[in-house]
């Protein structure tokens, strides 16, 4: 993929236009953006929407890693209103709030910590040197917070989580939810071990586990890391849109708030603005599904509790550190 203007590896490093989108084996694939494109760009995988201009790729282990400041960080288990938190965030100022990077994701599944140290720095550029960046990671992220944390256990981020019966509601609503489950518990099978052959809520309890216990772990060495109770932030979105705003250093007035609350975003579906959605219609959803995943939901809790996990000590653990709204 060549580019029409002769760029040094010192030139992309430098420069936020030159995202670092993904690798392929021992090259870099960067693609062209500027400020509007990361606002447009719901998902920075392969739903990118870029800026004009072809991407290129480079040979990675030739990019310098730029100097670069701190990661503030979403982090969530998926379904439980991580886009619609990041997208508010990013509409307050003229932060760059980045949406599921591709390559951090790959990281997940490949671990490298000279990659993890160049990504991490790439995405922290910025265009305005008073405002922040923000990273909403994804599932596989989620597993490797331990290198993260290593690698700047001071960042500020937000453990956006869900108990287990909020959490069922949210992941197994549909059959192309539950098609997510499998695949995603199977993709991580080097963490959660293999799951074949289980059922759809044993292998949603295992991923909800492990995503606490490393949320849990993550609170406890992040002295500015802090939990958001995902029903909590729906009931209360401008409290907790507010509260993660000064956590993450993000400027919010009241006013500002109010008029995002009003408008469109928070009455559309965050992944596809196109489609009518509100914490009604979530409301609404939820109470019909209640009766229809009862069985389910006590099926991952008998099965949590035969592998000796206390549940109830496992979720108030990830509320000891919660954002203080």
């Amino acid at each position: 993929m060549p580019h029409p203007v002769p760029l040094s590896p010192a030139d992309i490093a430098a420069n936020p236009d030159h995202f670092l989108h993904s690798f392929e084996g021992d090259r870099a694939i960067i693609v062209p953006m500027d400020a509007v494109a990361y606002r447009r760009s719901i998902f920075l995988d392969q739903r990118i929407s870029p800026a004009a201009g072809d991407a290129f790729a480079i040979t990675a282990a030739v990019l310098p890693i730029p100097a670069a400041p701190p990661l503030g960080w979403i982090f969530h288990m998926a379904h439980c209103g991580s886009t619609l938190l990041a997208r508010a965030l990013g509409e307050l100022g003229e932060n760059i709030v980045l949406r599921e990077p591709f390559a951090l994701r790959q990281l997940a599944f490949d671990p490298d910590p000279a990659r993890l140290a160049l990504v991490t720095a790439m995405l922290a550029r910025r265009y305005d040197p008073d405002a922040q960046t923000i990273v909403k990671a994804n599932v596989p992220v989620n597993f490797l917070l331990p290198q993260i944390t290593a690698q700047d256990p001071t960042a500020r981020a937000i453990m956006l989580y869900c108990d287990l019966p909020d959490y069922f509601l949210a992941i197994l609503r549909s059959d192309n939810h539950r098609v997510w489950v499998r695949n995603v518990t199977t993709q991580l099978s080097g963490y959660l071990g293999d799951l074949t052959g289980l059922s759809d809520a044993t292998r949603a309890a295992a991923l909800w586990l492990a995503q606490t216990r490393h949320f849990n772990a993550a609170l406890a060495a992040m002295p500015n890391a802090r939990s958001l109770d995902a029903e909590q932030f729906f009931a209360k979105p401008g409290a907790a849109l507010f509260a993660a705003a000064r956590h993450l250093q993000v400027e919010a007035t009241p006013d500002a708030i109010t008029a995002l609350l009003a408008g469109p975003l928070f009455a559309t579906y965050s992944k596809n603005p196109a489609v009518a959605f509100d914490n009604q219609a979530r409301i609404a959803r939820r109470e019909l599904l209640e009766p229809v995943l009862a069985e389910e939901i006590a099926e991952a809790r008998r099965w949590l509790e035969r592998a000796g996990v206390d549940i109830a000590a496992t979720s108030s653990t990830i509320r000891s550190g919660v954002l203080d709204m």
